[in-house]
């Protein structure tokens, strides 16, 4: 005979087993939902993390170039300035040189002049006492002849006097 107790046990194993197996299945599907929607909400935090750590390493990368530039274009500025003052240094030197020409040409034209002037206040000069020699020897010569005419004639009115 079946033992009613143990047939209840059996029963209660049974419904026990029946029950414990639903909530048993329901925990993991639970578990594995939940994990899925972990997983779910993890994805797209890891899609944007790794979308910012991207963008952190472009806007790095990007302050890099922009330093790149920044000391290519003071680079540049530099020798464009070390040129224009070579070309400046080039022209100063240039028009020193040419200022040092002209003033050394004027030197000469001044001096080709003063000797000029002074060969021609020598030969004015020159001339001069030439020609004023010549006019006292003229005016020595014409006094000499007045003075002789004169004496030769005062002679004849003193020796027709005298006779």
């Amino acid at each position: 005979m079946v033992n009613p107790k143990g047939q209840e046990k059996k029963t209660e194993d049974k419904t026990e087993e029946l029950v414990v197996e639903p909530v048993v299945e329901v925990q993991e599907q639970t578990s594995e939902a939940l994990a899925e929607v972990r997983e779910q909400a993890m994805e797209p935090l890891t899609e944007v993390l790794g979308r910012v750590e991207t963008a952190y390493a472009a806007y790095m990368e990007a302050e890099r170039e922009v330093a790149k530039v920044y000391k290519s274009s003071e680079e540049q500025l530099e020798k464009t300035y070390k040129k224009v003052e070579q070309q400046a240094d080039s022209v100063c030197e240039q028009v020193i040189e040419q200022a040092l020409k002209v003033h050394e040409e004027a030197e000469q034209q001044a001096g080709k002049a003063y000797n000029k002037a002074r060969e021609q206040a020598k030969n004015v000069y020159d001339e001069s006492v030439r020609q004023a020699l010549i006019d006292r020897k003229e005016a020595i010569e014409q006094a000499w002849a007045v003075r002789a005419e004169a004496v030769e004639r005062s002679w004849k009115v003193f020796s027709k006097e005298k006779r």
